[in-house]
């Protein structure tokens, strides 16, 4: 494992192996329990699992210190599906207060939500930054904001309200931009740091693909993405783009709004985001599919895990993940296999 390591794949410079992180490790709840005793230390059982699997690199991001909508104004909780072990991060969905699609359009995310001083998001972000850095030394801990434009329209209204009201484009365009100028802020914030490298992560598309007009993303989101990063780019931040689902048909455009890196699930086939840009931007993913992992042979994985060595082999800068996560209920002999083998054979 290796800080630096994952600073030089952000940089496209050559490394002898290859980057890699994972996500919801942290959810193998039983093997903490054991490693750790009835009352562990959270970090201390933290670095020792990412020791283990040899990770340079955390996906970690921070919304600011009016993070939970709900104490500020107006927003749907949709809740959170049983995926701990234990159940215990099951979550029931509250009521939309959105009664029709005229409030959603009358919407101002900053005038609902308020936000801090620019002083008081710094110094909380840079603190926050701190922790992270002290707690996980030997990883790339990254700032970031997870409730961007179209996240945050998800998160204030839900996906019904926000479908009707997205039909109408000039409506709703006003109110996608005061979810990015509540995000503008926040990446103001975080250029004000001493923070490496920031995850803008907005889950703008379905695994289908486009859930709005394709013009929708390429006049009104995507331009706004190239000026939240404007301020990251001048203060030499690496900006890394995070979606669930299949953004490929708008992945070039985010990459020339300035996204020095793609961060993505299996359903972004790993070797046609390789063939479109593996000589010009970090990928962040691989070929590797957790139901595969969960519910496949030993047989499959391993031909996944060999079909991604060999493109990324190919590429300036890879960090290797499986792209929608490791749940906890993928058997105990397979996860050890997948860490073991790819760990034995992660070099360039």
């Amino acid at each position: 494992m290796s800080r630096q390591l994952a600073l030089d794949t952000l940089a496209l410079k050559s490394v002898p192996r290859f980057a890699r992180t994972e996500y919801s490790l942290e959810y193998q709840q039983p093997g903490l329990r054991r490693t750790a005793g009835p009352e562990p230390d959270t970090n201390a059982v933290l670095r020792d699992l990412y020791a283990r699997w040899d990770l340079d690199f955390l996906w970690t991001v921070q919304d600011g210190l009016r993070t939970d909508w709900l104490q500020w104004g107006r927003a749907t909780d949709m809740g959170h599906a049983e995926y701990a072990s234990d159940g215990s991060d099951l979550r029931k969905p509250n009521h939309c207060p959105f009664d029709t699609v005229e409030e959603v359009w009358a919407f101002d995310a900053v005038k609902e939500y308020g936000l801090p001083t620019m002083a008081e998001q710094v110094a909380a972000y840079q603190e926050w930054l701190a922790t992270k850095r002290r707690d996980f030394p030997d990883q790339l801990c990254t700032g970031g904001y997870y409730k961007t434009i179209v996240s945050g329209a998800i998160q204030a209204f839900g996906w019904d309200m926000l479908l009707e009201a997205a039909a109408e484009r000039d409506k709703m365009e006003k109110v996608f931009d005061s979810f990015y100028r509540r995000t503008k802020f926040h990446m103001d914030a975080w250029a004000q740091t001493d923070v490496e490298a920031i995850i803008q992560h907005d889950d703008f598309v379905w695994t289908a693909g486009a859930f709005m007009r394709p013009e929708i993303y390429r006049s009104v989101i995507i331009p706004r993405y190239a000026e939240l990063w404007k301020p990251l780019k001048r203060a030499g931040k690496k900006v890394l783009f995070c979606s669930d689902g299949d953004f490929r048909e708008f992945a070039a455009d985010i990459v020339a709004a300035g996204a020095d890196g793609l961060i993505f699930e299996p359903v972004m086939e790993f070797g046609e985001m390789v063939e479109k840009f593996g000589q010009s931007t970090v990928l962040v993913g691989s070929a590797v599919d957790c139901r595969d992992l969960t519910f496949g042979t030993w047989d499959t994985v391993k031909a996944a895990i060999d079909r991604s060595l060999a493109l990324a082999r190919t590429c300036r800068g890879v960090i290797l993940a499986t792209g929608n996560h490791l749940p906890a209920n993928i058997p105990a002999p397979m996860l050890e296999q997948y860490r073991a083998y790819l760990q034995a054979n992660r070099s360039r």
